[in-house]
């Protein structure tokens, strides 16, 4: 097969059926999938998703999304590695298109798509910072994680390469890896909204932590001791000091002093 389809999921069976319906029924079929159950309970265990021999489910230790991802590649066998969250899904064409256009720009080696949002089955319009961008665009993603992981086509040696997702990290897992990709390589985007982005669930992984840019920062912190050029450098740092002023207020507001006096002093160093 071309491609591996992994997707995570965990105490998600209707979510995760549904994005594995959303995988059979791309117009491009030469794909394998990949359900990596990352320990889900007991009433959720032996999850069925499909009939069709292309899908595999493994069933593991529950060790986060990053874990289950970098499990999925390792089993898998295709040339390029695409990526679904249990609660995203696919319009029929997102293969075809990005492997057409991966096809006609050989220079590219990853893409990502557009995507519609819905919050509780009702549209929600995406904000100014969302916007996305095309070609190098390592700077686009250091304030936020414009990349939804669902949307990405990449060639596995990519990821071979920088060693997968950070298993250390619970959530931004995904905002470190688009970094690090985006220091090496140009990122293509394809303007189609061509996966889907369902919200408002309770279980969202987002929802789960206090202050998620504590996590960015780590992510920020790790890119100070790769080689980066002098204004690469310099982007990072400016952009750990909004974080740490962002944090130093929400830990202000949760009248948590001593995190409030850290993040202070951070700034200043």
């Amino acid at each position: 097969m071309l491609v591996s389809v992994i997707i995570p999921t965990y105490d998600r069976p209707e979510f995760t059926r549904e994005a594995v319906e959303s995988v059979l029924a791309q117009s491009f079929q030469d794909f394998e999938i990949i359900v990596v159950d990352d320990g889900s309970g007991s009433d959720h265990q032996n999850i069925r998703v499909s009939e069709d021999q292309r899908v595999r489910v493994f069933q593991r230790q529950h060790r986060g999304a990053a874990a289950a991802r970098n499990f999925g590649v390792s089993v898998s066998a295709g040339k390029y590695i695409a990526f679904l969250d249990s609660d995203d899904l696919w319009e029929k064409k997102k293969l075809e298109k990005q492997l057409e256009y991966l096809r006609r720009g050989p220079e590219y080696k990853i893409c990502y798509t557009g995507e519609r949002w819905l919050r509780g089955g009702e549209h929600l319009n995406q904000m100014k910072k969302h916007q996305k961008y095309h070609g190098w665009i390592f700077d686009k993603c250091l304030p936020l994680c414009i990349i939804s992981a669902s949307s990405i086509l990449m060639e596995r040696q990519m990821l071979d390469e920088l060693g997968g997702f950070d298993e250390s990290l619970p959530v931004c897992e995904d905002y470190d890896l688009w970094l690090r990709l985006s220091l090496r390589y140009p990122i293509a985007f394809i303007d189609e909204q061509l996966i889907v982005k369902r919200g408002g669930h309770p279980d969202q992984l987002s929802r789960q932590y206090w202050g998620m840019d504590r996590f960015r920062v780590r992510a920020l912190q790790k890119l100070l001791s790769l080689k980066l050029s002098t204004g690469q450098k310099e982007l990072v740092r400016q952009e750990l000091m909004k974080k740490y002023n962002i944090l130093a207020s929400g830990a202000l507001k949760r009248k948590r002093f001593l995190l409030w006096l850290y993040y202070q002093f951070k700034q200043k160093c």
